[in-house]
């Protein structure tokens, strides 16, 4: 049997950060993963690193957080239009030479073979096709199926934990009814850095919201339907009506596409009983993609983690300790995230008069209140503060 420190379940951008940063604590650490090594992740399900998350990763790698700044993108701005008529804009400076961004956006298959290749240098084992079936925990260790075991686990196999499963908590929490249309659209890598835009009744989109973000070589598109909508129809041919929603210069070269609801859940406990065990990213919650706080989140839990086996296995403090101060700090952090995307989701929906006849009162004070557009620019993706010193999230 394979004896390692630290086991971590799932290979995703979660899992590779909570190995490297276990690993930068001198720990000796296996990633289980239960696809194989070639598997491509499809589509722009976690693009934005926030400069507080670089700098976090930073601190395991520095040359791993100068890599994903100069690989990602940098906006060069944020714009916020009412029915066609700029309510908001702001310019962002570009970053300067070796200087961390503010934040950098790139595809999820780049910050993973990023992290891969961080998590090899730093002598992480990573183990492909390795699903976890079996968790067991020992008064000494926590065994892995049956041919893996260490003194701790920690499960970052996203929404349908086996780990958590396995150790018998769940999520508990709501998913709105409205849902949301994704679409990645191919983009010139060598063009300009574009601005991320809010939309608010799009004249071109029977006045639905639309949110466009780019990313390092594409252009993410999410439409906000209507209960009455054809998400079948129209997940199935988005080229016809994505192409009035984007810049003109921009290519219509459909390259993924998907729906999602608005989740809010959050692990009853990010624990196991015998303190052995620990959940992080979307083991332990969910959040809507709005605002970034899935992998933002999740990073800043790996963080807690390796801290938290660190600090048992060397005996900072005892093993219950670290780990109960891990549970206790980190679903607090969930909890805050938790409520801030019900809040985005209420502005997004806005199914009250009252709610309604705010923003609209908003739009109309934009015309000479910066104050106003700011609001409005800024409701779509709730308040960022997880109440964490250093960290939004």
């Amino acid at each position: 049997m394979k004896h390692s420190d630290v086991l971590v379940a799932g290979g995703g951008p979660v899992g590779l950060a909570t190995a490297l940063l276990c690993a930068a604590q001198g720990l000796v650490v296996t990633v289980l993963e239960a696809e194989a090594e070639a598997a491509v992740r499809a589509g722009s399900r976690a693009i934005f690193l926030h400069g507080a998350t670089l700098r976090t990763l930073g601190k395991a790698d520095l040359e791993l957080a100068q890599r994903l700044s100069n690989q990602g993108l940098t906006w060069s701005g944020k714009h916020t239009l009412w029915a066609g008529r700029t309510v908001y804009r702001k310019n962002y400076p570009q970053p300067r030479s070796g200087m961390t961004p503010p934040f950098t956006s790139l595809s999820q298959r780049d910050l993973e073979m990023e992290l891969r290749r961080a998590c090899l240098a730093a002598g992480v084992r990573l183990a492909w096709e390795t699903p976890v079936e079996t968790v067991t925990v020992r008064p000494g260790h926590v065994e892995v199926g049956s041919g893996h075991r260490a003194s701790f686990l920690i499960g970052a196999d996203g929404a349908r934990s086996a780990v958590r499963t396995a150790i018998g908590t769940r999520l508990t929490g709501t998913r709105s009814d409205a849902s949301f249309i994704v679409v990645d659209l191919a983009d010139d890598p060598t063009g300009p850095p574009g601005e991320r835009v809010f939309h608010y009744r799009h004249p071109a989109a029977g006045y639905r919201h639309v949110l466009t973000a780019p990313f390092r070589g594409g252009l993410r598109v999410d439409l906000q339907c209507r209960p009455t909508d054809d998400i079948a129809g129209l997940t199935a041919d988005p080229a016809a009506w994505v192409a009035p929603l984007v810049p003109s210069a921009t290519p219509v070269d459909v390259t993924w596409v998907s729906h999602y609801r608005f989740h809010q859940s959050v692990a009853d406990t990010f624990v196991d009983a015998g303190r052995r065990v620990l959940l992080a990213g979307e083991a332990a919650h969910l959040f809507a993609p709005f605002g970034a706080r899935g992998l933002n989140s999740g990073i800043a839990d790996a963080a807690a983690a390796a801290e938290a086996v660190a600090d048992g296995l060397t005996g900072t403090v005892t093993r219950a300790e670290a780990v109960t101060r891990y549970d206790t700090v980190r679903r607090a952090a969930a909890l805050r995230n938790r409520d801030a995307t019900a809040q985005a989701l209420h502005q997004l929906l806005a199914t009250d008069l009252s709610t309604r006849a705010r923003q609209r009162a908003a739009a109309t004070a934009a015309r000479c209140s910066a104050a106003a557009g700011a609001w409005l620019d800024r409701i779509p993706y709730g308040p960022r503060d997880a109440g964490i010193p250093d960290s939004p999230y």
